[in-house]
């Protein structure tokens, strides 16, 4: 019994365990493979979750939840996206995250694409009240699967950044990203995305992943992102931030 009054109570729902370090300031990196000449079906979606609650000596909680959904047409693929984090410790919030964003991707050959994005994120505690990111370009489809997946992608964009303290900036941008997946069994995938945002500010975004299916509508996700600003805001002067991630997730 006196074990048990020593030890803090564990507590994990929503299907998942959080672990993380920091809060990332802007981690957009969009991993998901949009090539709608290889698409199965003309809908793929997916919805990942955990949480983690501790009470005792040590009150705390960390909630994460990401979603991707793409529509597929003959030479077009549509995807929404969306991730949300946030953590307490002893009913004080010590992060909270928000981001959404959309795609759009056009094929105009089986290797070269169009495509265009945008996104708005939240992420008071690292110093940003809002960021909006819009970027168009081309890209280049090189490794299409089913086993190896390859794209690299580059354009012009713009991006507003409202930070906490009031103060707002407007830039244009240089973008380029690479997406690597690799079926390596019938229910394990590994997923290697990198991408940046060149300015006066740069982002660099990475976004390390692998998925584990349980069956054909769970599996399991571990993530790690990385996310460095070479001049973040004064409000949260660290250059890198780092989050890891154990989900549960759900395949529409």
């Amino acid at each position: 019994m006196k074990l048990f009054k020593t030890v803090p109570a564990l507590v994990v729902v929503a299907g998942g365990v959080l672990a993380s370090m920091n809060a990332a300031a802007d981690d957009t990196v969009f991993t998901v493979m949009d090539d709608p000449s290889t698409a199965q079906k003309p809908f793929e979606g997916s919805l990942n979750g955990g949480y983690l609650a501790q009470s005792g000596n040590t009150k705390s909680s960390s909630l994460t939840a990401d979603s991707t959904l793409t529509w597929y047409g003959t030479s077009t693929a549509w995807s929404l996206w969306g991730n949300a984090s946030n953590t307490s410790s002893n009913d004080e919030r010590s992060s909270e995250k928000y981001a959404v964003g959309g795609r759009s991707r056009y094929n105009m050959t089986d290797y070269d694409y169009l495509f265009g994005q945008a996104s708005w994120l939240t992420d008071r505690y690292n110093g940003y009240r809002e960021r909006d990111i819009l970027t168009a370009g081309y890209g280049r489809q090189f490794l299409n699967g089913p086993v190896h997946s390859f794209r690299f992608e580059f354009g012009p964009g713009v991006r507003y950044d409202e930070y906490t303290d009031g103060e707002t900036k407007t830039q244009g941008l240089g973008y380029a990203s690479g997406t690597y997946a690799w079926q390596m069994t019938d229910t394990a995938k590994f997923t290697q995305g990198v991408s940046v945002f060149g300015a006066e500010d740069t982002t660099l975004n990475s976004e390390t992943a692998l998925n584990v299916a349980i069956n054909s509508h769970f599996g399991l996700k571990v993530a790690y992102n990385v996310t460095w600003n070479s001049e973040p805001p004064s409000s949260a002067p660290e250059h890198t931030d780092r989050k890891t991630t154990v989900t549960l997730g759900y395949k529409m």
